[in-house]
């Protein structure tokens, strides 16, 4: 539960931080130059799996019904599901073909940026083609680009700023910490 919850309570977060510092980006409601969410969702699945995934899904139902589309239900509804679904599948196929451990301890920097790269294309891929599908009529596919780069740079943000983070704050392995003499 506490997973569901940190994932929750992130991501919604990090909607607010991106509103904050990208708000200029924006290229249609819900399609940023630069997504920072986006590492949330990728961050919560690798590390949690499951839950993180269900976590994301009733975060994204919250932001899209009540900040992004509250007028659309139906948009509301399949996009917090496709915001789920991408980051999920590049999880469930990072441990497939990774052999991703729960602890990301075989998450190399090589196989990290796969990662971002192949849910910064699923993630605009799949809202795309359910846009095409509900109105090929009037959907455009230039948010695809944009999605697709916002996707990618807010995850390489959210992904180095943690690991900045942590290697501010958390001594190496194998490090002994300084004392004073």
């Amino acid at each position: 539960m506490w997973m569901v919850l940190a994932t929750f309570v992130a991501f919604l977060t990090m909607v607010g931080v991106n509103e904050l510092l990208f708000r200029a980006s924006e290229h249609v409601p819900g399609i940023n130059w630069v997504y920072l969410p986006a590492g949330v969702r990728l961050l919560a699945t690798l590390l949690f799996g499951f839950s993180g995934a269900v976590g994301l899904l009733l975060a994204a139902w919250c932001v899209n019904f009540w900040y992004f589309f509250p007028d659309d239900f139906t948009r509301s509804f399949m996009g917090g599901i496709i915001a789920t679904v991408a980051p999920y599948m590049v999880y469930v196929v990072a441990r497939r073909f990774f052999g991703l451990k729960g602890s990301l301890t075989n998450l190399t920097p090589g196989k990290l940026l796969a990662c971002i790269v192949a849910y910064s294309l699923a993630s605009p891929l799949l809202h795309h083609l359910w846009f095409h599908l509900r109105d090929s009529d009037t959907h455009e596919w230039s948010g695809f680009l944009v999605m697709a780069t916002g996707d990618f740079l807010g995850s390489v943000i959210v992904f180095y700023t943690l690991k900045l983070v942590l290697n501010r704050f958390m001594p190496a392995q194998g490090a002994t910490p300084l004392r004073a003499p």
